[in-house]
C-alpha cells in the first residue's frame, strides 16, 4: 500500500508534524501517578464546548480526505430514533443525544476547490455545522432527499452497509429500501459502501484530541495508583468485587462513565491458595493482582490493566520472579509496537511482533483493538488469540491497514515459571493506551514499569 505524500496533503495526514509540538512531555514510568489529572475535569458545559470545537476542525479537515482516499463523492448517514448507527453520534454536536425520528447527514465532495458540503436532511435543524435540505415540508422526507441527490448527480453514494464492520453497518434494510425507491434504480446502482469510510472517520484523531488524550489516560492512571494501594486495600479483608465497586463509585465521583465494568483477577501461589478455603473470594498477602478499566471522557475511551502485588509480612518488594515476568512482558510490548508501520495489515503486523517475541522465548501472546469513539474501536486490529478466543470475524478485519494518527488500546502478556512460587506459571497480560503517528508508535501516557506495591 503506498503511502500519500504528506508534504502535498492539505488536512488531516500533514497535521503529524503539529502532534509532538503539542503533545507534553510523557513519563516512560507510571509506576507512581507522575500528575494529579483526576483533579482536573471539566464540567458539561465546558466538555460540550471543547467537543464541540474539536467536531468543526474534524468535519472541516478529516473528512475531505477520507471522502477523497475512498473515492466517495457523497456520503449518507441514515437512521432513527433508539436505532442510531454506530458513526452518527460521532457527527453531531453536543448537546444532540440521539437521532430524532429519521435523521440523515448528507456530505457531497464538490471538488478540491468547493470543498465538502455538509447537510441536513432532517425535520429538526442542526445549527451551523449541516445546512437543511428539506425546505419544503410539504414533500416528505424521502421525496425531499431523493430530489436533491437527483440535482447533484453525484457519481459514487456511500451507504453504511458492511458485512466486515459494525461501525459501517449502520444503515437498516427498511430505510436502504426506502432511500432506493426514492432515487429510482439509475442512482440506486451507484450505491457503494462507506464501511472504510466510517472506519477512516471514527480512528483518526485530531491534534487537539490527541493532546488531549494524554490527560484523558492519566485520569485513570491516577484512579488505579490510588485504588491498588491500601488506601483500597487491606490484605485479608477486601475483596475484588469491593475494590470493583470502588472504581464505579470513584469514576460515579468525578462524574465520568465507564464503559464497561471494570474488573479485579487475582494469580496465587498454589501453596498459599491451599491454605484457604475460599480461595479467591478475600484478597491475600502474596497475591498478583490484575485489572481491567477504562472510561469515556469527552467522547474519547480508554482501556488498562495493570497489575499490582500484595506483599507478605517483612516484604519490601515483590519476588524477582514476578518483576521478571512484568519486565518480559514489557518486552513484547517493545517488540510489537516496533513493529507498527503505515500501511501494514494488523496480520502481518501481528506475525511478524509474535515470531519476534516466541524467538526471544517469551510465550506471548498479542491481542490490541483501537480506541476512540468506541471502546473497541474501529481501525487496525491485531489478534493473535486462537479461534473461539478471538472475536468472530477478526480474520477480515485484521486485513484493514494501519494509518497515521490513531489510538490502540495496545495488549499483550508473556508468561514464565516464577521459581519463587515453585516454578509455577505466571501470566502477566499489560494493556496500555498507545499513538501512531510519524511512522511511530508511542505510549499516549507512559506505562507500568514496575509493579505496584500494597503493603
Amino acid at each position: 500500500m503506498s503511502k500519500p505524500n504528506h508534504r502535498q496533503s492539505s488536512n488531516i495526514f500533514c497535521f503529524v508534524i503539529i502532534l509532538f509540538l503539542v503533545i507534553p512531555a510523557i513519563p516512560e514510568d507510571r509506576g507512581v501517578a507522575a500528575v494529579e489529572d483526576s483533579q482536573n475535569i471539566l464540567p458539561e458545559k465546558e466538555r460540550a464546548r471543547v467537543m464541540n470545537d474539536w467536531l468543526k476542525w474534524r468535519l472541516e479537515n478529516i473528512i475531505p480526505e477520507l471522502m477523497r482516499r475512498e473515492g466517495i463523492d457523497m456520503w449518507l448517514v441514515i437512521n432513527r430514533e433508539y436505532n442510531e448507527d454506530p458513526v452518527y453520534m460521532s457527527l453531531v454536536p453536543e448537546p444532540v443525544m440521539y437521532a430524532r425520528r429519521t435523521s440523515i447527514l448528507i456530505f457531497h465532495d464538490r471538488g478540491e476547490d468547493l470543498g465538502v458540503e455538509r447537510l441536513s436532511g432532517s425535520y429538526y435543524g442542526m445549527g451551523e455545522l449541516y445546512k437543511s435540505t428539506w425546505v419544503d415540508k410539504k414533500k416528505l422526507q424521502f421525496e425531499s432527499l431523493g430530489d436533491f441527490i437527483k440535482r447533484r448527480d453525484p457519481k459514487k453514494i456511500g451507504i453504511n452497509v458492511s458485512s466486515r464492520w459494525a461501525f459501517g453497518d449502520g444503515l437498516s434494510v427498511t430505510l436502504k429500501k426506502k432511500l432506493e425507491d426514492a432515487l429510482g434504480p439509475g442512482l440506486s446502482s451507484r450505491f457503494v459502501s462507506a464501511e472504510n469510510l466510517c472506519v477512516g472517520w471514527l480512528e483518526t484523531r485530531s491534534p487537539m484530541e490527541l493532546s488531549v488524550y494524554r490527560h484523558i489516560c492519566g485520569i485513570v492512571h491516577d484512579v488505579i495508583s490510588e485504588f491498588f494501594s491500601n488506601k483500597v486495600i487491606t490484605p485479608d479483608i477486601t475483596t475484588p468485587d469491593d475494590v470493583v465497586w470502588w472504581i464505579r463509585d470513584k469514576f460515579r465521583e468525578l462524574k465520568l462513565d465507564t464503559w464497561f465494568q471494570p474488573s479485579i483477577s487475582i494469580q496465587r501461589q498454589k501453596s498459599e491458595a491451599a491454605k484457604y478455603s475460599d480461595d479467591r473470594n478475600v484478597i491475600r498477602r502474596g497475591d498478583l493482582l490484575h485489572c481491567d478499566v477504562g472510561i469515556k471522557y469527552l467522547g474519547m475511551c480508554t482501556d488498562m490493566q495493570w497489575q499490582a502485588y500484595v506483599c507478605k509480612i517483612g516484604e519490601e518488594d515483590a519476588p524477582e520472579g514476578l518483576k521478571e515476568v512484568l519486565s518480559r512482558a514489557n518486552r513484547v510490548g517493545e517488540i510489537f509496537m516496533n513493529e507498527f508501520q503505515y500501511g501494514r495489515s494488523g496480520q502481518e503486523i501481528t506475525d511478524s511482533a509474535m515470531k519476534k517475541a516466541e524467538d526471544e522465548g517469551l510465550r506471548p501472546l498479542i491481542y490490541t483493538h483501537p480506541v476512540g469513539f468506541h471502546g473497541h474501536g474501529a481501525g487496525c486490529q491485531m489478534d493473535a488469540r486462537p479461534l473461539g478466543r478471538a472475536p468472530e470475524g477478526i480474520e477480515k478485519q485484521m486485513e484493514y491497514p494501519l494509518y497515521d494518527n490513531t489510538v490502540y488500546a495496545i495488549e499483550f502478556s508473556s508468561t514464565m515459571s516464577v521459581p519463587e512460587w515453585d516454578g509455577q506459571d505466571v501470566r502477566i497480560g499489560f494493556e496500555e493506551n498507545g499513538v501512531f503517528s510519524l511512522e511511530e508508535c508511542k505510549w499516549v501516557d507512559g506505562h507500568q514499569i514496575d509493579l505496584l506495591l500494597i503493603k
